[in-house]
């Protein structure tokens, strides 16, 4: 009967957090795509994170079809509402 041998390597893996890589974008613009209908894209510079993904916008405006719509100033944005977060360059 043929034997069977498994060779096992180390893995190394390097886990970077979400909320970790989005704080390097503090201080930087920033688009986020929130849940809903129709969709909900808001842009501003990111003030502050937490570890839920919280998020504090500063000069926030609202997104339609990429058109500035409306201004809203400082908004708090619920981490678990938040899909998709993009530096705007």
């Amino acid at each position: 009967m043929p034997t069977l041998t498994i060779i096992c390597y180390p893995l190394e893996v390097n886990f970077v957090f979400p909320s970790k890589k989005v704080q390097t974008l503090m201080g930087t613009k920033i688009q986020v795509e929130m849940k809903g209908s129709p969709r909900h894209v808001l842009e501003g510079i990111l003030n502050s994170v937490d570890e839920y993904l919280n998020l504090h916008l500063l000069e926030t405006v609202e997104l339609v079809d990429g058109e500035r719509t409306r201004s809203l100033g400082s908004v708090i944005l619920r981490g678990n509402n938040i899909i998709l977060i993009t530096p705007v360059e």
